[in-house]
């Protein structure tokens, strides 16, 4: 995964699980119910909801499964 740029990557992982992307700013991506994410480098990614850390993440996969879980129980 060296060559794939980890935020395209993401971007493209969020839209694949139907995340909306609301704003991209440098290394932060905002999706929708105040949830942003931190890219820290090349597959180390950080959820961050209403500002509060809430875990990081290795794989978008994973990231964007816990994502939709959460909007699931807590969003309904």
């Amino acid at each position: 995964m060296k060559d794939i740029d980890p935020k395209e990557f993401l971007l493209f992982g969020l839209k694949h699980y139907g995340l909306h992307i609301l704003k991209v700013d440098g290394n932060y991506i905002h999706i929708v119910h105040d949830y942003a994410i931190e890219i820290e480098g090349p597959s180390l990614f950080k959820l961050l909801h209403e500002g509060q850390v809430v875990a990081p993440f290795a794989s978008v996969e994973e990231l964007c499964e816990f994502i939709k879980a959460d909007i699931q129980l807590n969003h309904g």
